[in-house]
């Protein structure tokens, strides 16, 4: 057997395995879970881990096999209360990341959503007038280059659910990071977008 096929089913197994963990909702961050795949396999050292794109497919399998009848509906509900975010937060041209736009979230998801601001001081008096408590935090996007920007970023729940806010300057608008691997661009949806997909799937 070659080194290729040997990289290339070590490179599944660790897909396999990142998309257990994050089938699970022990871990959301897919940098972390493809981490602990790969510790978990005993996999040490330089080697090629698989891309966002094979994690994906490997979670999309894991889902159609083991979470066939409840992952379409709970994805249904965090994007009807992604929808009932965005609306609220409008004045901020709100864009929707993450696992709830790509189709593979379930239940323990969080809804991700970037707004863009002059200042982060203007969505904190927003939170306080409309007497949502939230959290802080910050967030890390990665870009062509090997850039990497930390935001700051806060969340809050809406119902059962997470909802995190990225606070991006107004230009980063037109400046499409790249997903947390950092190898395809991360894909994101206005309110528009968002009910446009509803409306087909």
């Amino acid at each position: 057997m070659s080194h290729n096929r040997i990289n290339g089913n070590l490179r599944q197994n660790i897909a396999n395995e990142t998309a257990r963990i994050l089938a699970d909702g022990s871990c959301q961050n897919i940098r972390i879970a493809r981490r602990k795949a790969a510790e978990r396999l005993g996999v040490t050292g330089q080697f090629e881990l698989p891309t966002e794109d094979e994690i994906e497919q490997a979670l999309r399998i894991h889902q159609s096999l083991f979470q066939r009848d409840q992952q379409p509906v709970e994805l249904n509900k965090l994007r009807q209360q992604a929808v009932a975010a965005m609306k609220t937060l409008a004045h901020f041209n709100p864009r929707l990341v993450g696992s709830v736009l790509v189709g593979t979230a379930g239940s323990g998801n969080k809804i991700e959503l970037h707004l863009f601001v002059d200042t982060t001081e203007e969505v904190i008096l927003f939170l306080l007038d409309q007497q949502i408590p939230w959290d802080d935090g910050e967030k890390t996007l990665y870009y062509k280059g090997n850039v990497k920007r930390i935001y700051p970023a806060c969340s809050f729940r809406a119902g059962d659910v997470e909802v995190e806010l990225t606070l991006l300057p107004s230009e980063a608008l037109r400046q499409r990071p790249l997903g947390p691997l950092g190898d395809r661009p991360l894909q994101r949806a206005s309110l528009s977008q968002l009910q446009e997909l509803m409306e087909k799937d």
